[in-house]
């Protein structure tokens, strides 16, 4: 008996691990043996196996890293391309521009995330220079030149495609800004700027020269008070007086630093409470801030700018220029746009499952992609006939209350609108209809959500939303398999029946902006605001923690272990 326990036992197994194969058993018991003889006539099914979906991904930052992290299904076979065979965890650039961090310490290659995974998944070093819609193909060309000076090209089939080659810096067609400034997106961008703080201190300390001239290249523009601008002004503010001045004494009574921006504030995505002590602190730290300036052409040695409240032109010397002023889309992600007829847009658009408008097989997410949120008022109509399910043309409290979870699901915007005005609009209804004992109908349900369309926003380019819609198509495609062709599908008034997946939804975990001198603001959910050095801590345990490896991780704290104990480093290394 014990044998024959042990056989069963085996044989459950190799069907549990080997589902895809045929199984023929004939099992005959002895009785006079006391055991039991078996035999076993298992087949692998290989011929009649589907071939698997060809997944192309372009792109390694937020979103196709994040995309490609999360991938469990061995149901494709994920090719990935892009110019860059390392992730960079971008939000720490503003630190590596003047060594608070390494370079080598926020990237981790591509190749070593991948592994781990348990996917089949291949990578290119290659750039995407054109999308074939019609032919489900994509043509690249190789970053490095072969030995004759040309770059090797190729293409690849897919039968999915995924875009997340984000955003290149909006230069606005400012004249100058291509040729004369820096930007801060892409690593070797931070270590030129590194290289140049230091190359201007060094030249500055010439003896031989003119004090105008130390002035002029001791003048350091900030063009953009976005996170990224701010915090590197405020990085640059600390490396010049808490390193430089000891190494180049003589030289930090010229330095100036100014930040232009053309809005009313700086940090205008935060909390008013936020701004207003982030424009304090810098006044205060000797940061000279520019609102309602425009730059209109930056030159070799100087930047132009058009004030805004009267009209006049200021021109200002410069030893280097940071442009930080948005994001733009790349030129063959352009071209693509004119393929799908998705003309004057500033990104792809996409639906609500981040599948690109115009195409079925194709997504789109993080920086080059937009998501085309649907106005609730063009559909009302059907919202409220699907909510009245006895069709007499007026909704009961019962079905109001339960469309609501429904309509703040599928249209983010009522929800928003609900909070800022604390569901005034919406008690009322209530109250009315509670109060006179009538039902509400169609004229009530449009005054409770006429004015929700206009508290629609586009996301935000940041590595959040870039992170977590990665996270989302990945388990889309997790679970493709055992649902629908497409993920994508309405909620269930908006239609009838089939399992389909819900649409992307963003979830807003907070953000900070670094300050400098150990000072850092946070703008957490719950519309809590935290100010100071314990913040500070704060910022440095959740970038610790969102790393994508124990190595970048034990890195980067090294880095600012060293920082406070040895300074940073002034090399132009």
């Amino acid at each position: 008996m014990r044998w024959s326990s042990r056989f069963f036992h085996t044989a459950s197994r190799v069907f549990n691990e080997y589902p895809s194969w045929s199984k023929s058993i004939l099992v005959c018991t002895v009785i006079s043996g006391g055991g039991a003889v078996a035999f076993c006539d298992a087949k692998p099914e290989y011929g009649n196996e589907p071939p698997k979906k060809k997944v192309v991904v372009l792109g390694t930052g937020w979103a196709g890293t994040s995309f490609l992290k999360n991938m469990k299904s061995n149901s494709y076979d994920i090719h990935v391309v892009s110019p860059r065979n390392y992730f960079a965890f971008t939000p720490l650039l503003p630190s590596v521009t003047c060594g608070t961090v390494e370079a080598r310490s926020v990237v981790e290659p591509i190749r070593s995330i991948t592994r781990t995974s348990g996917v089949n998944i291949n990578f290119s070093e290659a750039e995407c220079y054109k999308i074939d819609q019609k032919n489900n193909k994509v043509f690249c060309r190789a970053v490095k030149e072969k030995n004759s000076g040309e770059r090797e090209e190729f293409s690849i089939d897919y039968d999915y495609l995924v875009i997340a080659m984000g955003g290149r810096s909006n230069t606005f067609n400012t004249p100058g800004v291509e040729e004369h400034a820096h930007f801060l997106k892409e690593v070797d961008e931070a270590l030129k700027i590194r290289r140049k703080v230091v190359e201007l201190f060094e030249r500055a300390s010439l003896p031989s020269l003119p004090v105008e001239e130390k002035k002029k290249l001791l003048s350091f523009v900030v063009v953009g008070g976005g996170p990224t601008g701010v915090e590197f002004s405020a990085e640059l503010h600390d490396f010049v007086h808490e390193d430089l001045a000891y190494l180049y004494p003589e030289l930090e009574q010229y330095v100036n630093i100014t930040l232009l921006e053309a809005g009313d504030h700086i940090l205008n995505m935060f909390d008013q409470r936020i701004t207003e002590f982030a424009e304090h602190k810098f006044a205060r730290d000797g940061i000279n801030v520019k609102l309602g300036s425009m730059v209109v052409k930056v030159g070799e040695n100087e930047i132009t700018s058009k004030e805004r409240s009267t009209g006049e032109i200021v021109t200002m010397p410069h030893g280097m220029v940071v442009w930080s002023t948005g994001i733009g889309a790349r030129p063959e992600i352009v071209e693509f746009m004119k393929q799908l007829g998705q003309i004057n847009r500033r990104a792809l658009v996409t639906d609500e499952w981040l599948r690109v408008e115009g195409s079925d097989n194709i997504y789109a997410l993080g920086d080059c992609a937009t998501i085309n949120q649907r106005m609730v008022m063009e559909d009302i109509a059907v919202i409220f006939s699907k909510a009245d399910k006895n069709n007499s043309g007026k909704l009961d409290l019962k079905e109001f209350k339960d469309v609501v979870d429904d309509i703040i699901e599928r249209y983010p915007q009522v929800e928003i609108y609900l909070k800022k005005n604390q569901m005034k609009d919406m008690a009322s209804l209530l109250k009315k209809s509670q109060e006179s004992g009538i039902t509400v109908d169609i004229e009530y349900f449009k005054e409770a959500l006429s004015k929700v369309d206009s508290q629609m926003k586009n996301l935000p380019a940041t590595a959040q939303v870039a992170a977590q819609q990665g996270v989302y198509l990945a388990d889309c495609f997790n679970r493709m398999e055992l649902c629908e062709r497409y993920p994508e599908g309405p909620l269930r008034f908006r239609g009838v029946g089939r399992h389909r997946f819900r649409p992307f939804r963003y979830k807003h975990l907070g953000q900070f902006a670094p300050l400098g001198g150990e000072q850092t603001a946070a703008q957490l959910p719950g519309d809590w605001i935290s100010i100071g050095q314990s913040t500070q801590w704060l910022w440095y345990s959740v970038y610790t923690s969102k790393q994508v490896s124990w190595r970048t991780r034990f890195l980067v704290v090294g880095d600012w272990g060293r920082r406070f104990m040895f300074g940073r480093d002034s090399s132009q290394i």
